[in-house]
């Protein structure tokens, strides 16, 4: 892990309230799909977990949404920033074709580990979900890494009505190899379904590093894994959700 004051090459908005920001750093070097970094906006205490969503030769992208004063303050940094990273477990790289599953904001994370997989000569299928059309992001960048990208809406503004598992359902996707990251309902409903695969779970953190075990979870047996350090990535069924 490094701590780095990084350069911002770009700080933008895709869609409204979330953000797309491109730093140059040394952490891309060592960083995994999956994984996350934390960033300090001063002048809160606490930095900030924000998941890598693409890696580059010499950066990271991440994608960020507007929920309070900390993430705000990030769409007016311009020119750096003081990042720590990168933490926890990522998705693994296994042999086979997989499916994506991703919702709001636990999008970005699934976009490196689809050209990971592809890169390995995999099938990448992507079922993404969002409320409504206006808050669709992504889906063109999957599609142009190759992917087939099916979109679910709550509101059936855009392709599916409903959840990302009623998309899957609708469009018959039957590959049982299952790599996710979004709400923990979509997480539950995705346990409850499957028995191969990966969860990247959200949960507020403090530290970052496994100390504070502020972000504890438990398995399925009782014990307690932290998502900062044991995850955010866990296999299938480790989880009591």
């Amino acid at each position: 892990m490094i701590q780095e004051k990084a350069i911002i090459l770009s700080n933008t908005e895709m869609v409204k309230d979330i953000w797309k920001m491109e730093i140059k750093t040394k952490l891309a070097r060592q960083a995994r799909p999956g994984q996350f970094i934390e960033i300090l906006v001063p002048p809160f205490f606490l930095r900030r977990p924000i998941s890598i969503h693409e890696i580059k030769e010499d950066s990271l992208v991440i994608i960020y949404k507007v929920l309070g004063e900390g993430t705000l303050k990030m769409t007016k940094m311009k020119e750096s920033i003081d990042i720590f990273g990168p933490m926890g477990n990522g998705f693994p790289m296994e042999d086979q074709d997989i499916v994506l599953v991703g919702g709001g904001v636990g999008v970005p994370p699934l976009y490196e580990t689809a050209k990971q997989y592809l890169k390995n000569g995999h099938k990448v299928q992507v079922v993404l979900g969002f409320n409504t059309k206006d808050q669709i992001f992504l889906e063109e960048e999957f599609q142009a890494l190759g992917c087939e990208v099916f979109i679910a809406t709550m509101d059936g503004s855009y392709e599916t009505k409903g959840t990302a598992i009623d998309a899957i359902e609708a469009q018959g996707i039957q590959d049982p190899f299952i790599l996710a990251c979004g709400p923990l309902p979509m997480l539950k409903a995705l346990q409850m379904r499957y028995t191969k695969g990966y969860l990247s779970l959200e949960a507020r953190m403090a530290c970052g590093i496994g100390a504070c075990m502020g972000c504890v979870v438990k398995d399925k047996e009782g014990h307690s894994l932290r998502v900062c350090k044991d995850g955010p990535v866990f296999s299938m069924q480790e989880v009591a959700l």
